[in-house]
């Protein structure tokens, strides 16, 4: 027997927003660590003490564009999910 088989729905129900909010603390951290990855690599040249302005520019352009990309992709993602479940 394992150990899910013995819980209550509502335990059930508990255990799966556990996890679900577990599952949305890692994409965020992936998504923040990708982004960070990405937008350093293209916008900083000469990594020092500080940014200068086109660098800050840079990265905060960058940073908009992975997030809309991000979304975009999120999106689709969803309605493919969705159309699938349906139609089965």
């Amino acid at each position: 027997m394992d150990g899910v088989s013995g819980l209550s729905g509502a335990q059930k129900d508990e255990l799966m927003d556990q996890v679900k909010q577990q599952i949305a603390v890692a994409n965020a951290q992936e998504l923040l660590t990708k982004m960070t990855e990405k937008c350093f690599k293209k916008c900083i040249s000469k990594p020092g003490t500080s940014l200068d302005s086109s660098e800050q520019k840079c990265v905060a352009m960058c940073m908009d564009r992975y997030m809309d990309s991000w979304n975009l992709v999120s999106k689709a993602y969803s309605l493919r999910i969705q159309r699938e479940q349906t139609n089965m």
